[in-house]
This record gives structure tokens, sequence and C-alpha cells, in this order.
């Protein structure tokens, strides 16, 4: 693949000085801005405690990227309160440090988002899915603007590129184009997140614990695990997210299967602590973001980060759904493109109806079931058990049925709610 390599590299925020001239609109908009990202940290840390999380907070935010799609976020107060729901594009960037953690920094000329998800909440917040692209999906590409020259020539349309090379060549708004396309759906929002800034994210949501079946030797990732439940954060969480060879099939499928027990745990955790009616946690997790992601500008105000905090916080765990886009080995099993049952897929996201996943449907991953009597069993497609992940012992109410009923999606396509507590599996041919 030719053209412009990678994305802009970050640049230092800039932020005003204390002393400078408050009376101008952008300063006021600095100001707003400040007052708005702590208004929940004030009823429990006082004036003088939101005024430095207000200033701490701006400083640690990235330049942002842009998407063209943003504009429908115009004088909207409130992501939560927004008519027609949401669309945000998370994209896990393959960049490297110098330490030469998880390969070799040297090949940081082409930056890949190996990982492509879109989280979508629904308009009356009551369903969300979360859908990852494999990285080896073929995919037709739109004409992009150029990131080095964006006054200049436009990229050219490509087709038949791999999912995980948009980023490098044509930077995260041809990500978000390309999936847009792909979709149907419009995309407003989104971020970039790059390894450590993953590590940083776990450390804020103090550990999220995953289940394991069996034993979990990777030596590409170093990642070593014995059967039973683990807590992870920082570096061993950015392990699990990235191990490949040493889980399900040894394929990048089988490490979207193992991120969905990553995430699916993650949500139960955020849910069961009270994180999302937490102001000072959701501070936390608000700074991480913000100091290690590159987000679009829309979301460069730590208020409306928030609002999509709280967007989640009454959504029944089962209506949140972590999806694998459905694809189809290529005859030489080089590449995937989409199957036939991706259209169900994006039909929903259009639609915004809820989806359900077929019970019969079978997951790459292999989840299996951990041997050990004291550790939780692996529930498939059961619920979690009473109190597990912190929860309350007393019975799950039982939820509101949806206005509209939830689209049953194709056999082959796999995933699964938040609510259900799966193990990950070793490769068993590694």
């Amino acid at each position: 693949m030719s053209g412009p390599s990678g994305v802009d590299p970050p640049v230092a925020y800039a932020f005003p000085p204390r002393h400078g001239r408050l009376r101008r609109h952008g300063a006021w908009v600095t100001v707003a801005k400040a007052v708005a990202s702590v208004v929940a940290v004030v009823a429990v840390s006082g004036a003088a405690v939101a005024a430095y999380a207000a200033l701490d907070l701006l400083s640690t935010v990235k330049p942002p990227v842009v998407l063209e799609s943003e504009v429908v976020l115009e004088d909207v107060p409130d992501i939560g309160a927004m008519e027609g729901g949401l669309n945000f594009l998370l994209v896990g960037s393959d960049k490297r440090t110098v330490d030469g953690a998880f390969g070799d920094p040297d090949i940081d000329s082409a930056v890949l988002n190996d990982v492509t998800m879109l989280l979508h909440i629904s308009e009356d917040h009551s369903h969300v899915e979360v859908i990852s692209f494999p990285r080896d999906m073929l995919v037709s590409v739109p004409e992009c603007p150029n990131p080095s020259d964006p006054q200049g020539e436009p990229l050219p349309a490509l087709v038949e590129e791999r999912m995980n090379g948009v980023l490098s060549w044509g930077g995260f708004g041809c990500v978000a184009a390309t999936i847009e396309q792909l979709t149907g759906v419009t995309i407003p929002v989104g971020g970039i997140v790059e390894f450590y800034g993953v590590a940083a994210l776990s450390e804020a949501v103090g550990g999220v614990e995953v289940c394991v079946a069996e034993r979990i030797d990777d030596e590409y990732t170093d990642l070593h695990l014995d059967p039973g439940v683990h807590s992870l954060s920082g570096m061993q969480a950015l392990q699990f997210l990235r191990v490949r060879h040493g889980v399900g099939d040894g394929s990048d499928l089988g490490r979207i299967s193992n991120q969905q027990v990553f995430l699916s745990a993650l949500v139960r955790k955020i849910r069961s602590d009270g994180t999302l009616a937490d102001p000072l946690k959701l501070y936390s997790i608000a700074k991480a973001a913000l100091s290690n992601m590159t987000l679009s500008s829309a979301l460069q105000d730590p208020a409306r980060l928030m609002a999509i905090a709280r967007t989640l916080q009454d959504i029944d765990l089962s209506r949140i759904v972590f999806i694998q886009y459905p694809t189809a080995y290529l005859g030489d099993f080089s590449a995937v493109v989409p199957s036939e049952s991706a259209a169900a897929v994006n039909a929903a996201l259009v639609a915004d109806v809820p989806v359900q996943l077929d019970p019969t449907a079978t997951d790459l991953s292999d989840y299996g079931t951990v041997p050990d009597s004291s550790s939780p069993p692996t529930t498939g497609t059961e619920p979690s058990p009473a109190g597990e992940d912190g929860a309350s012992d007393a019975p799950t109410p039982t939820p509101t049925a949806p206005a509209v009923p939830p689209s049953l999606l194709p056999t082959d396509v796999t995933g699964q709610p938040a609510d259900q507590v799966r193990c990950s599996r070793a490769n068993s041919g590694w």
C-alpha cells in the first residue's frame, strides 16, 4: 500500500496562561469548559478542589482529531440528552514507544489501527451495541482528505484494503468515513488510544476481573496467566487485550472474542462499584482518557465525556451487546471479507433497534470452564451468578420490555452481552 504514512505526531497542548485576558470570547469558552468539567466534583470536594480539577483536566487534553460528521453535535450541551443517540468510533493504534514493548519500535512508520470499534448508543438510551471490526477485513475506502495536506488534493478511494491500514493511509477521519460507508451510520465523535493509554485507563477503574479457563502462555506479549479469576490493570491488562497467538484459535478473530471477555467484565465492574454515580471516579476516568487519547474536537470538553458515561448508567447489562462484525475467510485464508450477515448488523444499527445474538452461534474464542471450584463458573450463555463482580445478591429486576422487539442476528454473528461471564481459553494448538 502506498501513500502518506501515519497520523500527524502529537504536539504539546498550549494551555492558556492564567494571567491571560479572559474577556475574549475564546478565553471565556475555555473557562466555561473548565467549570462544566467539574460540576459533579463540586458537590463532594469543595470549590477549591473543583477549580484545581478543572485546570488539571484541561492541562492534559491532547490536540483533537477532526471528524466531518461532528457538526451534528453543535449547540448540544449534554450528549446524554441528544436526540438520535450517539455513534462513537474507538481506534486502537499499534504505535509503540522507544522501549520496544510489544514489538520492534522501528516499524512505527506505519501506524496501524489494529483495533476498530463502533459504540452505538440508541436514541432512547435503552440499548448499546459495540461492534468490533477485524483488522484483516478487506474494505472499500472512500476518497479522504490527505492528512499531510488537508487543503490539497484528496486521497483516492481504495478497494479491498485491509481495515488496519486505513489509519496509516488517511488518518482517523478516513477510518470513520470507511466505517460510515460500510455500516450506513453517521459517526460524529471518536478517539484514538495507543498502547499505554489502555494501561492507564485500566488503572483508573481499579483493575478489571477476567476469567481464564486454562493456563495462557504467550511469548509475544509475555502474558502468563493460570486458570482462575485475575484482576488485571496496567501493562497486564494491555497484554490481555493484545494477546492473539495464545488464546482461542490464535487468529485476530479469536483475539476480538478475548477482548470482549475483558470489555464485558469492565462494564460489569464499572456498574457494580458505582463508578458511574461517583463524580470522583468519573473524574479520574475522564482525566485518564483526556491525557492518553487523541479525541475528536467535540469531545475535548470533559463534561461531555462524563455525559456519555451517565448515559450508560441505567442501561440493563443484557442490552449492552458486544458483536464481532461477521466475516468470511478468503479461499487462501489471507484475509476476511464481510459476510452476507453483515447486512443484518448494518440494518439494526441504521434502524436503531436492539439486537439479540443467536444462542447457537459458535464463537472462535472457544470459551471454557474454570477447573478451580473456588472460581466463578463459566456461564457461556448463562447470566452472571448473583453476587459476582461485586454485584448485590438481591434479585435482578426484570428489565422493561423495549418498545421495539430485538432483532435476532444470524447464527454466524458472534459476541456476548455484558451480563454474561465468559472465560478466556488458551489456544490448544499453540
